[in-house]
């Protein structure tokens, strides 16, 4: 089925908003998206019907307040394939995801000269976390490298994951926009009897995703990159793991007894839930979950592909030379966003420029610094879409470049 973006549009109230006169074309989704209504309708509907703290109350709005949170774990773990919601943790973004498999799993299991294996793309959460931990325990970090036109390059693969603990690296690039191959990176590590983790932040969002088939051992994405609410994230991994290892916050909500001498913690997932938890955003997640789901995870895959492709295609015809698109060329092996540079016109000047045009791109490193020494940029511009965009928008953006071009010649 094709997606109506017309009225998928009306579903998302910012677009009933000028921006400097002009319409909103918002190509920034891959930093964080838009809210349709039924998102923030089932947050405020939380706030003002059934606002009360979760786990803890036995009176019937704080019974009723658990029931939804929990129902919106289970409902996140279904869209990735994770059918035992003790599997689902919830934290504040992927990036603190990322650093609790580091603090509680990596300081339980790696010592020095213990191999993590990463990638040249990896955002600075996939990789602060893992130098923090060489610094402090000095264990070995390798790096794969990348192909000529931004793929993963695989052909060390069994070289580098050879001694391995653990493998960690992004499912899609939110620079290149590059999709790695994620199962043969885990048939890989498990051949090596390593662990896989991944950096889902930019799939789940765009394509269908089962972990089962990918083979992850830890999986993390974030809540506001997916049409849901700032301010949390999402841990999946498997129960024997997320068992064994040890809280990564202490405080209320994750303890089963305190006493003076020590504390027993309580059971997953709530072992790693300290304190009171993003209660109204698990709900607003969910109610994204929905959404995308009456969308079709398959039917957004297949929209946002050919919207890649022909933002590829028309910008190169468009502007030829002048024009540097970062990554594979083809949209098949790419998610939502592409990555570019303009003539000589430096990414901050540009995507100003392309504001008053109410055209809206990131500009800068997009936390991805190696990738960028890698690619001997300081910064590009990128541009990235999800449901609500269209080929208006990047015919757009292609008028805003005109602008751009006239303003700096």
């Amino acid at each position: 089925m094709a997606l109506d973006v017309t009225a998928v549009k009306k579903d998302f109230p910012i677009f009933d908003h000028d921006v400097r006169g002009k319409r909103l074309v918002f190509l920034d989704s891959a930093a964080s998206s838009q809210k349709p209504r039924a998102v923030l309708d089932a947050m405020d509907d939380y706030y003002e019907t059934t606002h009360a703290n979760v786990h803890r109350g036995v009176y019937a709005i704080a019974e009723e307040a658990t029931r939804l949170y929990e129902q919106a774990r289970r409902r996140v773990g279904a869209l990735v394939g994770v059918s035992d919601p003790a599997e689902v943790i919830f934290t504040k973004n992927v990036t603190e995801s990322f650093n609790l498999i580091s603090y509680s799993w990596g300081r339980a299991n790696l010592g020095p000269g213990d191999v993590v294996v990463l990638s040249l793309m990896e955002h600075h959460a996939n990789l602060v976390p893992w130098l923090q931990l060489k610094q402090e325990r000095d264990i070995e970090l390798r790096y794969l490298g990348l192909t000529a036109d931004g793929r993963l390059d695989t052909s060390g693969l069994e070289a580098a994951v050879e001694g391995a603990k653990l493998v960690s690296v992004t499912a899609c690039s939110n620079v290149l926009g590059t999709l790695t191959p994620v199962r043969q990176l885990a048939d890989a590590a498990h051949a090596a009897g390593a662990l896989l983790a991944v950096d889902g932040a930019q799939l789940v969002p765009h394509v269908p995703t089962d972990l089962g088939a990918l083979g992850a051992d830890f999986f993390g994405f974030t809540g506001h990159k997916m049409l849901g609410p700032t301010g949390i994230g999402v841990l999946c991994a498997r129960r024997e793991l997320l068992e064994a290892m040890p809280p990564f916050l202490g405080g209320g909500e994750m303890i089963s007894d305190v006493r003076t001498d020590g504390f027993t913690p309580t059971e997953i997932p709530w072992k790693f839930e300290a304190g009171t938890p993003p209660i109204a955003e698990a709900i607003g997640l969910a109610a994204a979950v929905e959404y995308l789901e009456r969308l079709g995870m398959q039917t957004v895959r297949d929209h946002e592909k050919a919207l890649s492709q022909y933002a590829i295609d028309s910008l190169t015809e468009r502007f030829g030379p002048d024009i540097t698109i970062h990554g594979p060329l083809d949209a098949e092996s790419r998610g939502g966003l592409v990555s570019f540079a303009f003539k000589d016109i430096h990414p901050h000047d540009l995507s100003q420029v392309l504001d008053e045009s109410g055209v809206c791109v990131r500009a800068g490193h997009h936390c991805a610094k190696p990738l960028m020494r890698h690619l001997g940029l300081s910064a590009t511009a990128r541009a990235s879409w999800s449901v609500y965009n269209d080929e208006s928008d990047i015919d757009a953006l292609g008028d805003a470049l005109v602008v751009a071009d006239r303003l700096f010649s």
